[in-house]
């Protein structure tokens, strides 16, 4: 069974930091394609954050500067380093893994982490 648990949300005020953690089991972990999403009330699942196999990472222009996105494959965990937070930033952040096969895509994804930054 694949599970992704989200952990280090939180209440922080603006210009602070936070790291978000995923930790992943049930699938081999360096085989898939990591990523963080935000979410807010009544809007679209947006991408953050993603870091492949081999270590490229991309942002969405908003946190471009300022989010770090990294992997331990050794500990099946990925991170989010959130720094100089901003108001804009509040959601709830989902953890994703990714694979796509010959003939399949395999998509996982975690329950959240709810992520306030007041002003």
């Amino acid at each position: 069974q694949v599970q992704l648990v989200e952990s280090g949300g939180g209440v922080v005020q603006a210009g602070g930091s936070l790291r978000l953690s995923c930790a992943a089991s049930g699938i081999v972990f360096s085989n898939y394609g990591m990523g963080w999403y935000r979410q807010v009330p009544g809007k679209q699942r947006e991408l953050v954050a993603d870091i492949s196999t081999s270590g490229y990472t991309k942002y969405a222009d908003s946190v471009k500067g300022r989010f770090t996105i990294s992997r331990d494959n050794r500990k099946n965990t990925v991170y989010l380093q959130m720094n100089s937070l901003k108001p804009e930033d509040t959601g709830v952040y989902y953890c994703n893994a990714h694979m796509v096969a010959i003939l399949k895509t395999y998509d996982y994804w975690g329950q959240g982490t709810q992520v306030t930054v007041s002003s």
